[in-house]
């Protein structure tokens, strides 16, 4: 999965997973919901909010073949598979930037139930991926499976989708095996919990590491450009060159 031959131009829809619990496993300090439709060209996303805490599942699509992946699948797939069937999309893979509960609950389910097959996350979120059980235990998610991903991602790899190709980064320290997904053709990039519009992502869960998440973003993000619009794990979306400058916990 290293062929970079081919930048992506892809379609998004970004749905926002309610969590089934009193209190966010993923929150970050100090952000609040805000909650915005916008459309760029041919490539659209469309945030809906359903409680103060909650997850952002994209659907990404190549318009020349119809084939799609799933990024993050927390759960409610019922209303996930809706979003894919109402646009005519045929889900071929689950993409994972990493996994925690809210981000990666639903996917043993919807892999076994839809035959698709698991990409990501890093090979250092294994512990989370065999603590999920326990983990849809303790935030009150719907019972969850341990699962195998099919591949394992590391820097500098991508993923295709149809026609299509986005870049892997490994941006740890919110989780060991944090990855990140960015199609520098359309200036976006799907970095689960790396970063918020305001803030970051916690780094006090086991495996967690400050240090690591500062460099990540400072060294694997800001290059990819001012412009560059990121979809976050949780909340509203912004641009990297906006938190670069007003972000507290990074700009410099």
């Amino acid at each position: 999965m290293t062929d970079r031959s081919q930048p992506v131009a892809a379609t998004a829809v970004v749905l926002s997973q309610a969590l089934q619990s009193t209190q966010s496993c993923e929150a970050p300090p100090q952000h609040l919901p805000f909650w915005s439709t916008q459309s760029r060209k041919n490539r659209h996303r469309v945030t809906k909010q359903h409680t103060p805490f909650q997850q952002n599942c994209s659907i990404v699509w190549c318009d020349a073949t119809g084939e799609a992946a799933v990024i993050d699948p927390g759960g409610e797939l019922p209303r996930l598979l809706g979003a894919a069937d109402e646009r005519g999309l045929h889900l071929k893979a689950i993409w994972l930037t990493h996994a925690h509960i809210d981000h990666a609950g639903g996917t043993a389910q919807l892999a076994s139930e839809q035959g698709l097959p698991i990409i990501g996350p890093h090979v250092g979120d294994q512990f989370w991926i065999d603590g999920l059980a326990q983990q849809s235990r303790m935030f009150g998610f719907p019972p969850a499976q341990p699962f195998t991903p099919d591949c394992w991602l590391e820097d500098g790899d991508t993923v295709q989708i149809g026609q299509e190709m986005l870049a892997v980064r490994h941006c740890p320290g919110h989780t060991p095996g944090h990855v990140v997904f960015h199609s520098a053709a359309a200036q976006r990039v799907f970095v689960g919990d790396v970063l918020f519009a305001g803030s970051i992502g916690r780094t006090d869960f086991p495996g967690g590491n400050h240090a690591q998440l500062l460099d990540a973003i400072r060294t694997r993000l800001w290059p990819m450009g001012d412009d560059t619009v990121f979809i976050p794990g949780h909340g509203p979306e912004s641009t990297l060159g906006h938190e670069r400058r007003t972000n507290p916990y990074v700009a410099r």
